[in-house]
């Protein structure tokens, strides 16, 4: 028969097993022989703890790795020391504790920014004070981009504590720009060397990469145009075929860009991915540049080919074409490559010179004849009109020369400057429009005997 226990009952008695098996265990645990020492698998250098102790702003951990003898000036694979990460969270207890056991206050990371550079872009006055106090860091500085920490910071009071530091060590202007291109001087100077001892000037380093792509990159006009000078080639090319051209775009330096491809690059090189140097530039300056010298480059293209193909167009003689030959002198680098032939006057119309002649001496009679009409009789005109001559139609003055009228006009009117007429000579009275034939080298007795004027222009 089953026995109904109560609630309370049923709880005690799990209780008690619980507790019967617990003791079992423990009894278990202690006969049996103890275990052996079990190896570490992962280890991490105190170098990497430093770091990450130092990011997660753990000072007694970071005392306790730097009493064991952890480097100050470990850094990861940017660059970054433990110093950088306190300016960059303006940790000033892990700063003092760093720079109490040697940590490099000027310390620079791949972009050669300084703890310096780090704070002054992040605006931290305090941490900036304090090391200045302790550490005295180099306020002239320059990173990969040629700027000092003032030149990165846009807080202004910062940036005041950072002017006032730069007075109170007397820091003038001329020592800022000396400093500025203290680095594009010492590179010159090893390049300088390095030609005077004839090593080459065109040595690669490990990604393939040239002193030229370097000057490039870091914008040194002066090393790059001795390098170039020294024969060194614009179109060399590193391990993913990168041209120096690809390094100034890249890192916007237009200048080198227009003087790399005056010494033979190319602007519309590709590297191994494909990318022209407008494809990797970013800066609208340096993109405009390149736009124009792409430009430049395909009209020296176009203008290369339309010489060639006159050239071919050229041998092709036509029936209008100078058989002169064309002067190949001159400043045109073009013109002794055949350019096309210019054509004469006489070419174009197929007239003689004395047929043109002929019609250009015709053409000033018409003209000169038919805007002069002076009457005889000047007392008839009245005073407002007697300047003004009566235009005559050349019908008019045909029929006048058939009569032998043109005796009394010549003598009653003035002679204009420019007038071609002749006078008519002795005993030549009578002959009618025969007197004009002389005007015609080139008539003939056919001609003579026609009762129009020989100077009208057909």
């Amino acid at each position: 028969m089953k026995v109904l226990l109560s609630r309370e009952s049923r709880l005690f008695n799990c209780r008690e097993r619980r507790r019967d098996q617990l003791r079992k265990c423990d009894e278990r645990e202690r006969s049996l022989p103890p275990p052996r020492p079990r190896r570490p698998r992962l280890r991490f250098s105190p170098e990497v703890a430093l770091l990450e102790a130092t990011g997660r702003a753990d000072a007694v951990e970071v005392e306790r790795l730097l009493r064991e003898g952890a480097n100050p000036n470990s850094h990861n694979e940017d660059g970054l020391t433990p110093l950088h990460q306190c300016a960059i969270d303006d940790n000033q207890q892990i700063m003092l504790l760093l720079l109490s056991h040697g940590a490099d206050v000027n310390a620079q990371d791949t972009e050669q920014w300084t703890p310096l550079h780090a704070a002054a872009c992040c605006a931290h006055i305090n941490w900036f004070l304090l090391n200045m106090h302790f550490s005295g860091a180099n306020l002239l500085a320059v990173n990969a981009d040629g700027n000092m920490p003032y030149d990165i910071c846009d807080d202004e009071t910062t940036l005041d504590a950072i002017e006032s530091e730069m007075a109170a060590r007397g820091i003038t202007q001329a020592y800022i720009d000396d400093q500025r291109g203290a680095p594009e001087k010492a590179m010159l100077d090893d390049m300088k060397s390095l030609h005077q001892q004839g090593l080459p000037l065109d040595a690669r380093q490990p990604d393939g990469s040239t002193y030229l792509h370097t000057a490039a990159a870091n914008g040194y006009y002066d090393v790059a145009a001795f390098l170039l000078r020294c024969g060194v080639p614009a179109t060399s090319r590193d391990n993913d075929l990168w041209q120096p051209v690809h390094a100034a775009a890249c890192w916007a330096q237009p200048d080198l860009v227009e003087l790399i491809c005056e010494y033979g690059g190319d602007i519309n090189a590709k590297t191994s991915s494909g990318e022209a140097p407008l494809d990797l530039c970013e800066d609208e300056t340096t993109r405009a540049v390149i736009a124009t010298m792409q430009q430049q480059e395909a009209r020296k293209k176009r203008m290369a080919f339309g010489v060639r193909d006159s050239r071919r167009q050229s041998r092709r003689r036509k029936k209008f074409e100078s058989p002169q030959q064309v002067a190949t002198g001159g400043d045109n680098p073009f013109s002794a490559r055949g350019a096309i032939r210019r054509l004469s006057l006489r070419d174009r119309s197929g007239l003689a010179p004395a047929r043109i002649e002929a019609q250009k001496e015709g053409a000033d009679i018409i003209r000169s004849w038919s805007k002069e009409d002076v009457s005889s009789d000047v007392n008839a005109v009245p005073p407002s009109q007697s300047n003004k001559p009566k235009p005559m139609s050349p019908d008019e003055w045909l029929r006048k020369l058939e009569t032998g009228g043109g005796d009394e006009d010549e003598e009653g009117t003035p002679r204009r400057a420019g007038s071609q007429r002749r006078r008519p000579k002795k005993g030549a009275k009578g002959k009618g429009p025969s007197e004009m034939q002389d005007l015609r080298p080139n008539g003939d007795a056919s001609r003579r005997g026609k009762s129009t004027c020989c100077c009208v222009i057909c």
